[in-house]
């Protein structure tokens, strides 16, 4: 099955934010986030960005956002699946890098939070954190603003479509191809 990787990976994800204390899990009532812990969570992230390499980063993308792309093909409501079509048309529509980047961002945080899972929403937190810390800062972009070309408006349409006709492989599959697809742009094969 194309979905247990990303499962287990995920699984994996949380038996090791449990280990550091960051979430606690009681069987029968849920998954929830240790109290207290936004100064060393935030040193914790900062230590992370300054020893991850861009290519890990994309790697831990692999694992986590398709899965969350599967649950909000899920749990969608209406309302979080206008949020992700307005951030996907204010992409395609952007201005400058910099525009498209913040609505490219707002898109992958609508997702996260259509998953409807408020433990997937914060992992998803971080690791945008941290991606912005190691990524985003060694991209330099040679045009004003993306070309009408750009594939991630098409990827961005393939997962939107996916989650909005609630077909979870769909979405898993589509976000795994537009976040391999954005690494092979940025860093190369990973």
């Amino acid at each position: 099955e194309v979905l247990t990787p990303a499962i287990d990976a995920l699984g994996r994800a949380l038996d090791e934010l449990e280990r550091e204390g960051a979430i606690w899990r009681q069987v029968g009532k849920g998954t929830f986030l240790a109290p207290g812990r936004d100064e060393k969570q935030s040193a914790s992230l900062t230590d992370i960005s300054r020893q991850l390499t861009p290519v890990k980063m994309m790697r831990a993308r692999l694992c986590i956002e398709p899965a969350i792309a599967r649950e909000a093909a899920i749990n969608a409501s209406s309302e979080a699946l206008n949020r992700i079509m307005q951030a996907k048309k204010g992409a395609e529509e952007a201005g400058n890098w910099a525009g498209y980047e913040a609505q490219d961002d707002a898109f992958h945080h609508a997702i996260a939070a259509a998953a409807d899972n408020m433990l997937l929403a914060a992992l998803f937190d971080q690791l945008s954190q941290v991606q912005r810390a190691v990524a985003w800062g060694n991209v330099t972009r040679s045009t004003r603003q993306p070309p009408r070309s750009h594939s991630s408006f098409e990827e961005h349409a393939a997962i939107a479509r996916a989650i909005a006709a609630r077909d979870p492989a769909g979405a898993h599959d589509a976000m795994r191809r537009h976040i391999g697809s954005v690494s092979a742009r940025l860093f190369g094969e990973i």
